[in-house]
């Protein structure tokens, strides 16, 4: 399945950290490290948006 991924670096090392996260902490709360990476690569409303969506067909 392609998804589009938006411009920008931060949401791309976002989305690279939480999937490294998860893979590392399997029983980690998914929202959890959503919202932690939204903290940590500064992103926007709109790309904490796509990275829940993201994450959300993922699982």
């Amino acid at each position: 399945m392609a998804t589009i991924m938006p411009e920008g670096e931060s949401i791309r090392k976002a989305v690279k950290w939480v999937d490294e996260s998860r893979q590392s902490g399997p029983g980690k709360n998914m929202a959890g490290l959503i919202h932690e990476a939204c903290v940590k690569f500064d992103l926007s409303p709109l790309e904490a948006e796509f990275l829940q969506k993201f994450f959300k067909k993922q699982t």
